[in-house]
């Protein structure tokens, strides 16, 4: 069962893993993640932000962040920082904590915004999850809220 959890004080437990694998697969996301957690530049604790981890099996599966879209001409969110590990693709991980940083973004804002360049197989991914490619700002994809 995957649990979500909401990392507000310290990167969890398993986050050198997690950033190891990063790392490896030449992903630079969680690299940033880490610099701007350790400088205090990105803690995704401003109202609208938030960064949540998912475990599976007791350990971090993968985490992924919420902040706030500063370059949309409306109030947007963005999800960033996302990264699962490659032994835990293909198991919901992704899935789950998409949807929880959807609903989460989509019950304060109309828009949300994405970047899905990181991979190959993240535009597909975020297309699943009902987003539509869109390059009228700093990102690729653009999802927003169903009206009525």
């Amino acid at each position: 069962m995957i649990q979500l959890i909401r990392i507000s004080e310290d990167l969890p437990d398993g986050f050198d893993a997690l950033l190891a694998d990063a790392v490896a697969e030449g992903v630079g996301n969680m690299a940033r993640l880490a610099d701007g957690w350790a400088s205090g530049d990105q803690r995704f604790d401003h109202d609208g932000e938030a960064l949540l981890g998912a475990l599976l099996a007791d350990e971090l599966a993968g985490v992924g962040g919420l902040s706030l879209e500063p370059a949309a001409a409306e109030p947007a969110r963005r999800v960033r920082r996302f990264y699962v590990r490659p032994a835990f693709r293909r198991r919901g991980v992704a899935r789950a904590l998409a949807s929880a940083l959807t609903q989460e973004a989509l019950d304060q804002v109309d828009l949300l915004t994405c970047n899905a360049a990181a991979s190959p197989a993240a535009a597909p991914f975020w297309e699943a999850q009902g987003f539509s490619p869109d390059a009228s700002g700093p990102w690729t994809h653009v999802l927003r809220r169903s009206v009525g």
